[in-house]
């Protein structure tokens, strides 16, 4: 088995879509991955099979982050794997469009709830539980340790479209900031936001490459884009407590509505 120091990853949601890309990338490079997965146990083994192709180890492992326990549990089970957990990216979230402004679509207790547990519980008990685990273990300043955050280039620029799921990131970006300054030394905090990167919900083919181009650049990020900036971020020492923005300038665009609404008006 090739490996790169012998470091492992564990990607959260890497079964599809753009967590599977970033942990195919650790793999690429030589990194033991850890795919984590809710209800896709098909598609995690066909990512450990592909994985497993390239020469590195990769295991897949399942937990249901509505449920606190599960999500801390996925920790130990992946140290146990692994030794140590070397970066974790958390890819995983849900995305489900609401506004209090429409009444077909209100913001509900439930809602909020379900993005909150998913999008920011689950990733801030994980990271917490990762550095439980290091702070035990001896400091190196060869390489220090990362949680990256998936994030999103509209925090930079609100608007009130999918509310509850921009609370939910709102607040990760913060605590991102605030885990920061509680792990250092032992581990980093960091922020990776995305522009559009993949078509989301019913967004047809088109419409998705439309709004790929309301760029400064024309362009915004490529699933490649920001499986090489997490890994670039994974081993970039000197990087905590701040948000990389990977959208081709999307978030200088200001706008009154999520740009996927934007070009169908």
């Amino acid at each position: 088995m090739k490996t790169m120091a012998d470091r492992t990853v564990l990607v959260t949601g890497a079964a599809k879509r753009l967590g599977r890309e970033i942990a195919l990338y650790f793999a690429r490079e030589g990194w033991n991955v850890i795919i984590h997965y809710g209800q896709s146990t098909q598609e995690a083994k066909a990512v450990v099979d592909e994985i497993h192709g390239l020469g590195v180890k990769a295991i897949a492992l399942q937990a249901n982050l509505l449920r606190p326990a599960e999500t801390e549990f996925l920790i130990k089970k992946s140290i146990d794997q692994f030794s140590r957990i070397d970066c974790l990216i958390n890819s995983a979230a849900i995305f489900e469009y609401d506004r209090p402004s429409q009444d077909d679509h209100l913001v509900s207790a439930d809602l909020i709830e379900r993005h909150t547990q998913i999008n920011l519980a689950a990733p801030v008990l994980m990271a917490q539980a990762m550095f439980r685990h290091l702070k035990s273990q001896p400091i190196s300043k060869d390489f220090v340790p990362a949680t990256i955050q998936i994030l999103d280039q509209k925090l930079i620029n609100l608007n009130p479209d999918y509310f509850s799921y921009t609370l939910s990131k709102s607040a990760l970006l913060t605590a991102t900031e605030m885990m920061a300054r509680d792990f250092a030394p032992y581990m980093r905090s960091v922020g990776l936001a995305p522009g559009i990167t993949l078509p989301s919900g019913d967004q047809s083919q088109s419409e998705f490459e439309k709004a790929h181009q309301v760029t400064p650049l024309g362009h915004s990020s490529s699933a490649q884009d920001i499986a090489s900036a997490a890994f670039f971020l994974a081993n970039a020492n000197s990087i905590t407590g701040t948000t990389l923005y990977v959208d081709g300038g999307q978030h200088l665009l200001a706008s009154d509505r999520d740009v996927m609404f934007k070009i169908k008006q």
